[in-house]
């Protein structure tokens, strides 16, 4: 076991060996001199591992995959109008796995930065517009995120019942946060004058933390002060 300091019964000073097993590598391929049809296979091959990581929860290293795609993306250039509409469905969906492990990380920010990366090139991409708004709810900003799950049903009458489940689950989110809102503050605006000050000094000893003068926000924190990471519900049509 390590901790911040070092491995733990090893005296200070001491000389440490470590035995480090290499779990895997891969040996990047030279896209050189390949076709457009080999270049998407290899991609695919990449993606797949990618996919394959986000399904174990290994959140941070899937995204590493997608990002070096993106990367060797930037080096393919299609030849016709066909080629490029696979090449540009296969940047779009990379992108949004991108935002889906952001999402996962809780890094809502991110997910979204992401998403728009899609949107700039086709305002009307479902998938795009539904994995934006719920990295929106997520996020506590639930005005935007309400108009990405209108907007999916105004582009894509199919995309009603995943839509409708999402501002379903979103007046939850809402609902919560008001809850939390009014147990927080319950009962600090019946106080008498000078009774306030008390509730202050209450909450410096662990007490009510209504006295803080902190606002309950729409953004769910844990005590290192970062958002909470999303529920397995965020991660709703990852069929990248």
């Amino acid at each position: 076991m390590i901790n911040s300091q070092g491995p733990v019964n090893v005296p200070e000073g001491a000389h440490v060996r470590w035995e480090i097993e290499l779990l895997g590598f891969e040996v990047p391929k030279d896209w050189t001199g390949l076709t457009f049809k080999e270049i998407m296979e290899e991609a695919d091959k990449i993606k797949n591992t990618g996919n394959r990581l986000f399904k174990e929860g290994k959140f941070e290293l899937a995204k590493a995959k997608y990002e070096k795609l993106l990367r060797e993306y930037n080096h393919v250039h299609p030849q016709d109008d066909e080629e490029g509409k696979i090449f540009a469905n296969s940047r779009s969906s990379l992108h949004l796995n991108v935002a889906a492990c952001y999402q996962k990380m809780g890094e809502y920010r991110k997910s979204i930065e992401a998403c728009n990366k899609v949107l700039d090139a086709n305002p009307v991409h479902v998938k795009a517009l539904y994995r934006r708004g719920m990295s929106y709810m997520l996020g506590g900003d639930f005005d935007d995120a309400k108009n990405d799950f209108e907007k999916m049903v105004t582009v894509d009458k199919s995309s009603e019942p995943d839509a409708t489940a999402a501002l379903v689950k979103l007046k939850q989110k809402e609902q919560e946060i008001e809850k939390k809102a009014r147990k927080q503050f319950k009962g600090l605006f019946d106080k008498k004058p000078g009774e306030i000050s008390e509730v202050g000094m209450e909450s410096k000893n662990g007490g009510d933390t209504a006295g803080s003068g902190e606002a309950v926000t729409s953004r769910d924190r844990d005590g290192s002060g970062k958002s909470s990471p999303p529920s397995a519900e965020s991660d709703h049509a990852f069929d990248e």
